[in-house]
């Protein structure tokens, strides 16, 4: 038994014979999946990561208040460095999952339901997910760590700016900033939301330009999810906005690699990720500056 699944095994909440197995995926983190004698649950592992703005504590909040909103799976135990999480079983949605009409007209309403509800019930700091100013520092941290990639920063920040201007401002919501496929649960019966490492106040067209880039949607489908999601008629002032999010979240998910290739301990190959969103970004950002 390594000492991650000793420190499992030893927590206050089980009761009987536990058994456990690793889960797969969690970049920011490890996930295992635990049996008791009464219930299962899903144990994540990992400190604060200063360096990509996750703070544990803002996790633990966001988590609480996800659930309370009825949004997120229940937080079952919580203590520095570890977060357990009621078990559902059920299916994780995949990027042809999200794109379908029947699984739509239940993420959005779930989406809108995070973002207006999950305030209500947060406790503790505000917490804030600025896009921009993160970007700024991960420049900063890039430089500072000797990047194979300082090359690229004057366009990179360059672009930000030009991004940042046509942005203006928004509307804030609660939001989750990190909506791949994978963060959405079907349990038969409904749909859940899960991980929230990265949630925070933020323009809700950061979630909705991160839930089509990340998820392969056309751009008709990206024109009808804005329009769902505000129920209202898409002008061109919110669609130039939206690009701009959208191109923001893979510039942000491409300087993230970066910084994750040379401050992350975790086994996993970021810099052909960097490569993958790097061409992901540019094509994103040549659409933006035709419109």
């Amino acid at each position: 038994m390594s000492s991650e699944e000793t420190r499992i095994s030893k927590l206050p909440i089980w009761e009987g014979r536990v058994r456990m197995e690793p889960l797969d995926g969690g970049l920011t983190n490890r996930n295992y999946l635990v049996r008791d004698a009464k219930r299962c649950a899903v144990v994540r592992l990992g400190s604060d990561i200063p360096h990509h703005h996750v703070f544990r504590a803002n996790e633990l909040a966001a988590s609480r208040a996800a659930h309370a909103a009825g949004v997120s799976p229940a937080v079952l135990f919580a203590e520095p460095g570890i977060l357990v999480l009621e078990y559902i079983e059920g299916v994780t949605l995949r990027e042809e999952d999200v794109r379908t009409s029947e699984y739509l007209q239940k993420i959005i309403p779930l989406i809108q339901t995070a973002h207006t509800r999950i305030p209500d019930y947060l406790d503790g700091p505000s917490m804030n997910f600025d896009v921009f100013a993160i970007m700024r520092d991960y420049a900063k941290t890039l430089e500072r760590e000797g990047s194979r990639h300082i090359g690229k920063l004057p366009k990179l920040r360059e672009v930000a700016t030009d991004l940042e201007k046509a942005a203006g401002t928004s509307t804030t919501v609660f939001g989750h900033n990190d909506l791949l496929a994978a963060n959405f649960l079907d349990d038969g019966k409904r749909l859940w939301l899960i991980d929230w490492d990265y949630a925070g106040f933020n323009t809700p067209l950061f979630d909705l330009g991160g839930l089509t880039s990340n998820n392969g949607f056309s751009e008709d489908m990206q024109k009808k999810l804005l329009e769902s999601y505000f129920n209202a008629p898409l002008d061109a002032a919110r669609w130039r906005q939206f690009m701009a999010m959208k191109t923001a979240s893979l510039l942000r998910e491409t300087m993230w690699s970066m910084v994750s290739e040379i401050m992350s301990e975790l086994s996993f190959d970021y810099a052909a990720y960097t490569e993958e969103n790097i061409k992901r970004f540019e094509q994103a950002y040549d659409e933006f500056s035709q419109i």
